[in-house]
């Protein structure tokens, strides 16, 4: 939600700005402004309603003073509609200064009433513009940018991360940040601050996450980092592992179909360095220490969206390997069930960002009970894996489109490496069977590949359901959260009703849906993992077929006995039964994003959607 860029040094903060705004489109927005400290000493700005193309119009018909020092904003609305007056930024003291906003300020009606009680006026409705009134009333008394911000500080109840700069500092932006992501980028003679790496990484891959209740000033020559209260905090860069090249598009139709084609490799990036000779070994984890794996007793996952569902994969590996058992819990209702946790439970959170504001605050809710806890997280410097006893990043590399894919598939992998090394450290498994497990999953990326050159195939069948306005999605086992992610990618990116289902709940009521012309995918088990399993399935797919429904049957190539009672299947290659997912998810990511595209929907940005939800 929100990108935020801020930059000081020697080039046109304008282009520096729009570019860095560009990269961070994926986070979702419906305005975007910037404002510039031009080369004549005064403040300008300018911010438009919609995408940034409206504000890279309006900058054509109405340029900005070329200026080396400026801050950029696209806005994801949440206290007033997504108009040109509610873009950020927002001025204070008189326009000379300006202020961007990411969160939400708790506080804000209680200090407008302030506000307004001294005669300040509002051109707005967002809790933003308080701020920066309350920033330039602050700053007329001090004349010192950094200690006023202080200040301001200092009274913000809330989620924010806050870039300003004033006219009369030029060649300084001071930014702060509670519980929303900010990082720096460092680099020769110039400096940059962004929502995540992707603000900047056209010009550095050097990188300093900004933790809690930081505050950060940049200028062209150096960095400062303090607490609220103004004491030095040392801070150490990070080397970001890909560059901007892997944030662009690069001639495909959408970065989703270039992020979904990239899933062989997220696989392989996750897998790497953590296979040595033939068995498992996650060097992160040393930081838990096998002891303290080695009695846990019960394990949480806690996750959102897409990341629950490849945490509801993980489960059914990790009590297989590990013999532990292990829960799924959304993270925004973790905190509020009072969950039953010690010592020997083990915290997992997933997060693509590492920003997804209900899972931090569940980390911190766990790590407070005393639980130990892990982070399965996408993103360098994120808080998440910061607030973690352990971090196992899953090097899947940028994903930019809204609807996650590629990260999906490097989510599971994650957890079946905990899963294994978990195995390996309690002495459940037998190294024999460690290592055949290790090797279904470095054949996986072989597998996805074979799976995306069903591409046209699935196209077709999406093409030909153009017009549908409803689908199902039934799985077993393994399968059941596959259904689950098939619905919700539908759900995010052709706006039609999707429901997955537990095939076995099909008879419980969800059969009541089925209706003639209906749309159903069927994930089928293969049978040479259990042949109950498959027969039942089989049965779930002549039920629903005998009401009229239309079957897509997701098989292995090898299952004949799908043929006689599907309308299409869509063969994989054999894997075994907890690779499955891995593979069977890539027709069903494809089928929505062809059926978006037949509806003449954009699949990179869905309409309502961000893609980090950094606000509860």
């Amino acid at each position: 939600m929100c990108g935020i860029v801020g930059y000081v040094g020697t080039r046109d903060s304008v282009g520096v700005l729009l570019g860095g705004l560009k990269r961070l489109e994926y986070r979702g927005y419906d305005s975007a402004g910037v404002a510039v400290i031009g080369g004549d000493g005064e403040l300008r700005t300018a911010k438009k309603a919609g995408k940034l193309s409206a504000l890279q119009e309006e900058l054509a018909q109405h340029p900005l003073a070329s200026g080396t020092t400026g801050i950029g904003h696209t806005r994801w609305a949440t206290h007033g509609g997504p108009t040109d007056e509610n873009a950020h930024p927002h001025l204070g003291d008189d326009g000379k200064l300006a202020l961007i906003h990411n969160g939400i300020i708790e506080n804000f009606a209680e200090l407008k009433a302030e506000l307004l009680a001294q005669g300040v006026e509002f051109d707005s409705e967002t809790d933003t513009e308080v701020v920066a009134k309350l920033l330039g009333v602050e700053y007329a008394r001090s004349r010192d940018l950094r200690a006023s911000f202080r200040a301001v500080l200092a009274r913000l109840h809330g989620a924010f991360t806050l870039l300003a700069v004033h006219e009369d500092e030029p060649g300084v932006v001071v930014a702060a940040r509670r519980n929303s992501p900010l990082v720096i980028g460092l680099g020769d003679g110039e400096n940059f601050l962004g929502s995540d790496v992707a603000a900047f990484i056209e010009y550095t891959r050097r990188a300093v996450a900004i933790g809690q209740d930081e505050m950060v000033a940049i200028t062209p020559d150096s960095v400062a980092v303090t607490d609220f209260a103004g004491t030095p905090v040392p801070f150490e860069p990070f080397e970001v592992q890909w560059d901007a090249s892997a944030a662009e598009k690069g001639g495909w139709s959408s970065f989703m179909l270039k992020e979904i084609t990239e899933e062989p490799e997220a696989v392989a990036n996750t897998l790497r360095e953590r296979i040595h000779e033939g068995d498992v070994f996650v060097p992160e984890l040393a930081a838990l220490g096998d002891e303290v794996l080695r009695d846990a007793d019960r394990i949480i996952v806690v996750a959102a969206g897409t990341a629950s569902y490849a945490g509801l994969v993980g489960t059914y590996a990790i009590e297989a390997w590990a013999r532990v058992p292990v829960d799924v819990q959304l993270a925004h209702e973790f905190r509020y069930r009072d969950p039953i946790v010690g010592p020997n439970t083990l915290v997992v959170s997933i997060s693509q960002s590492g920003e997804t504001m209900d899972t931090l605050m569940a980390v911190k809710y766990a790590r407070e009970l005393g639980a130990r806890t892990i982070s399965i997280c996408n993103t360098q410097g994120a808080t998440i894996p910061r607030e973690s006893d352990a971090a196992l990043y899953t090097h899947a590399g940028p994903e930019v489109a809204v609807a996650s894919t590629k990260a999906f598939v490097a989510q599971i992998t994650a957890l079946y490496l905990l899963g294994l090394h978990l195995a390996r450290v309690k002495g459940t498994l037998s190294e024999v069977e460690r290592r055949a497990m290790l090797d279904e999953l470095v054949a996986v990326p072989e597998k996805i590949r074979f799976a995306i050159g069903e591409h046209e195939r699935v196209a077709e069948l999406a093409h030909w359901m153009g017009g549908t306005s409803a689908v199902l999605f039934l799985g077993r086992h393994v399968g059941y959260p596959i259904a689950l992610e098939g619905a919700l990618k539908l759900k995010e990116l052709a706006y039609i009703h999707a429901e997955g289902f537990a095939a076995g709940e099909l008879k419980h009521g969800p059969i009541a849906l089925i209706e003639p012309g209906l749309p159903v995918f069927v994930l089928v088990p293969s049978p040479r993992h259990s042949e109950e399993m498959h027969r039942k399935v089989i049965s779930n797919i002549q039920e629903i077929r005998a009401r009229g429904a239309r079957v897509i049957a997701i098989a292995e190539q090898a299952d004949a006995a799908v043929l006689p009672f599907a309308d299409e299947v869509i063969a994989l290659p054999l894997a075994g039964k907890f690779f499955e997912p891995l593979i069977a998810v890539v027709p069903l990511q494809l089928f929505a994003l062809e059926l978006a595209t037949a509806k003449g929907l954009d699949v990179d940005q869905p309409r309502n959607l961000a893609k980090s939800v950094t606000v509860e």
